[in-house]
């Protein structure tokens, strides 16, 4: 028996075929063009952060303009997630967009530092609700056979702003201003935001009880925060056994607590704990967190391997990564394509794991001599692989709880992603800088190190010396007031090559241990026939209470 919508209204379709075509193409139009709101400037903003860091005077917190964002956008997605369940995307959605074109003004006019952490922060909630929400309303407008197919276009989004993002961020930096890789969010947002207010049509839940869990939101906050915080700062502004990075751990640990506490009594928990007695929703999300450590570690570390150890230059270090951004966008349509022609993916979801875990193999077998080409065949192995994964989760995790819990199903995914990224960049980063340290003195000639001070050889065996085209002058420059001969600079620029080549290899080794622990978590994926129609049955594994 199917369940009974829970969507009504005369302007609220449940499904994809209630609604006019012309809808449908003005519906998913406003979605896409919010979509690319946001994961543009995600892609613009780092080419200008060199210059916004010249002019605003704050090199020490540069990190802090991405943590704010990163941290926002994470926290508040569960959130979000579960209160749209609660009282419809539409509003969200608006919320979204509108808090992120004054978030963007208010960065574009910070005057410091503090003003732009700020304001960033403010920023990445609406970017958090508006990624959110995008993917959510694909499963209340679409039967789960099709939602592959539209996951790809959105996929799709995300390819088209990293071809363009980065070039655009540039050119607005150099002939205009910093200032306007902010701005020019705002005409862009003010279509998207004309389009959800005049053509997005109102899905209204038919939930009459409404309960929001305050203290479940409050709990929240109080882990998710000081986790990410704690993993962002850990081993880069702080040492990992330093007071602050434990007392954000300990304070993690107790806001978890707190918060599995408060949602076992909430009467609509933000996670429901039954939520993760699924065994589709618990296998997907898994996956979703260990394929985000795969993805997130290529696209950290690649670049530096590119420049570091190849030793190209900084563009062919930054174009790098759009062969597999183009690999992500082509195998994303086609994986959507296949699933909703077959209503099958376990075996395509198997087999973008096999391509992830293949790419990071390859990428370890990578040495000094490897050409740049080589690394590009490298990544678009990554990028299938990838792009083969995205949609299949969306899917999958939708088709997985009643469409009354969309919202927070869907939000789940994300945020588990974001987690997983973080935590395994925050361990691989350890894994580089503790293995380069070690390998860097041991590398050295034993009368090198006699001649200079150990402190002094920390200082200089720094592996941005390989970024900088003038970092020989300055080295040789160093090395001789350190009482090192001449030929002693060339010898410390080949250690830290090498040094940085067997670190960059043992964490691609570690991503290729992670990324294969997601192909056998694979295996255990449930196969849910997706449905063809536009009342789809609830899974037979949900542990679910009908609504």
């Amino acid at each position: 028996m199917s369940l009974e919508s829970p969507i009504r209204g005369v302007q609220a379709p449940s499904t994809f075929e209630e609604l006019p075509r012309a809808q449908v193409i003005a519906t998913m139009a406003a979605l896409m063009l919010t979509l690319l709101l946001a994961a543009l400037d995600q892609m613009i903003v780092g080419t200008a952060m060199p210059r916004i860091i010249a002019e605003l005077q704050g090199f020490e917190r540069y990190a802090w303009v991405a943590t704010a964002y990163m941290v926002a956008s994470t926290a508040v997605v569960p959130i979000v997630g579960k209160l749209s369940d609660l009282y419809g995307r539409r509003l969200f959605l608006i919320g979204g967009v509108l808090s992120f074109l004054v978030a963007s003004v208010l960065c574009g006019a910070s005057a410091n530092m503090v003003q732009l952490i700020l304001f960033r922060g403010f920023q990445g909630l609406g970017a958090g609700v508006m990624m959110a929400m995008t993917f959510t309303v694909v499963g209340d407008l679409f039967p789960p056979a099709r939602r592959g197919r539209v996951q790809g276009l959105f996929g799709s989004v995300w390819g088209l702003a990293s071809v363009i993002g980065p070039p655009v961020g540039g050119l607005l930096t150099d002939r205009a201003s910093w200032r306007w890789v902010f701005y020019v969010n705002v005409p862009l947002g003010l279509v998207a935001l004309a389009a959800l207010l005049f053509l997005f049509p109102k899905i209204v839940p038919a939930l009459q009880r409404r309960q929001i869990d305050y203290l479940g939101a409050i709990t929240l906050l109080c882990w998710v925060v000081p986790l990410l915080l704690a993993l962002s700062w850990g081993g880069v502004q702080y040492p990992w056994t330093s007071a602050p990075i434990v007392g954000l751990l300990i304070v993690t640990v107790l806001g978890l607590s707190a918060f599995v506490y408060a949602e076992r009594r909430a009467a609509e928990p933000i996670l429901p704990p039954n939520l993760l007695k699924n065994r589709t929703v618990v296998v997907t999300l898994t996956m979703s967190a260990l394929m985000g450590v795969g993805m997130f570690s290529v696209i950290l570390f690649t670049p530096l391997w590119v420049q570091g150890v190849i030793g190209a230059s900084a563009t062919e270090s930054g174009t790098v990564l759009l062969p597999m951004t183009i690999g992500i966008v082509v195998a994303n349509l086609l994986s959507g394509q296949i699933m909703s022609r077959t209503g099958r993916y376990k075996l395509l979801a198997l087999g973008g794991f096999v391509m992830i875990v293949a790419g990071a193999a390859l990428l370890t077998t990578m040495d000094a001599l490897t050409s740049y080409s080589t690394v590009v065949m490298y990544m678009i192995v990554v990028g299938v692989g990838l792009g083969t994964e995205m949609p299949i989760l969306a899917v999958v995790v939708q088709s997985s709880v009643p469409r009354t819990m969309l919202g927070v199903a869907s939000s789940s995914l994300q945020f588990f992603r974001s987690i997983g990224a973080t935590l395994g960049i925050a361990v691989l980063g350890s894994v580089l800088v503790g293995r380069f340290s070690a390998l860097f003195l041991s590398t050295l000639p034993a009368d090198l190190v006699a001649a200079i001070s150990p402190g002094k050889l920390a200082t200089l065996g720094n592996p941005q010396t390989l970024l900088n085209p003038e970092s020989g002058a300055s080295l040789r420059d160093a090395v001789a007031q350190a009482g090192g001969n001449t030929g002693g600079a060339d010898v410390i620029l080949g250690a830290i090559r090498q040094a940085l080549a067997v670190s960059l290899h043992d964490v691609y080794a570690a991503t290729a241990a992670v990324v294969l622990i997601g192909l056998l978590v694979t295996f255990f994926l449930p196969e849910i026939p997706l449905e063809q129609g536009s009342k789809a049955e609830r899974p037979p594994d949900s542990t679910f209470e009908a609504a």
